[in-house]
């Protein structure tokens, strides 16, 4: 089975462009291929709209928490919810999130989507540190226009399946020091040991997802040296789109909210994962 890994990014250029690691699962042998990089909208639209056949885990929010949405009056299906977002300019977008958090008590400034907690990741509607809210709002509009399957959110393409992905979700299952940073000063000998670390875990298997990856070498050392670890996170991405697809229902709740959605290999009620 032919899975991939998106690393995302709201902005897209050649110094930080969107990358996507291709590879082949079977079972729980996941075999990377390559990795490609989209410096611009362009290129990503265009892979985006090949046909092909693959499960993939994108790395940015796919919903919203129902209580903003609520509040605001927006759409509850998912596409419309979408388009809705993408009819409006980035800063609109902001300044109401802004205006949102602005009326709630300190503490309590953001609203939270239910998978957020055993995700480990940020509010979607953040859009600072990191801009979440701004993946979201580039992201699900390219997914809708690509007719791709958001899988519980969207019916599209039965061959191309969309999942949200968390590569920080993979990474805290191998260890949870800090493994990246895009600042250069920052990429620190103690940040690279962190790296080799969650290699070797995937590459033996011996954690919670339980995923064998297996890498040419010279792959192997774009992981471990590449300090803003956008390659590494690509791969951590696809890690959990093949272990969703060995899952019935993708290893998601059988009933998704269709605002909010879920991230790819997030406990819940339904889900066992070894410790």
């Amino acid at each position: 089975m032919h899975v991939v890994g998106v690393d995302f990014t709201s902005v897209p250029r050649r110094a930080k462009p969107i990358t996507v690691a291709h590879g082949m699962a079977d079972g729980a042998l996941l075999r990377i291929e390559r990795v490609d990089e989209h410096g611009d909208w362009a290129s990503f639209e265009a892979w985006l709209d090949q046909p092909g056949s693959w499960v993939g885990a994108f790395d940015f929010p796919f919903g919203l928490p129902r209580e903003l949405v609520e509040h605001l009056g927006w759409p509850q299906n998912w596409a419309a919810l979408v388009m809705h977002c993408a009819a409006l300019p980035r800063a609109q977008l902001r300044e109401t999130f802004k205006a949102f958090c602005d009326a709630r008590p300190v503490g309590n400034k953001f609203a939270h989507r239910a998978t957020d907690r055993p995700a480990g990741s940020s509010p979607s509607m953040k859009w600072v540190n990191p801009p979440v809210a701004y993946m979201f709002h580039e992201g699900t509009q390219r997914l809708l226009r690509a007719g791709v399957t958001v899988f519980g959110l969207h019916d599209g393409d039965p061959r191309r399946i969309a999942l949200e992905g968390y590569p920080g979700l993979v990474a805290r299952a191998v260890t949870r020091a800090s493994y990246k940073s895009d600042e250069r000063a920052k990429q620190t000998p103690a940040r690279r040991a962190a790296r080799v670390q969650i290699v070797q875990v995937l590459e033996n298997g011996n954690h919670p997802l339980g995923i064998r990856l297996r890498l040419a070498p010279a792959l192997r050392r774009k992981l471990v040296d590449d300090g803003s670890a956008d390659w590494l996170d690509a791969v951590l991405c696809a890690v959990a789109a093949a272990w969703a697809a060995q899952r019935p229902h993708f290893g998601l709740p059988r009933t998704l909210d269709p605002v909010e959605g879920w991230t790819a290999a997030a406990p819940h009620g339904e889900l066992e994962i070894r410790e």
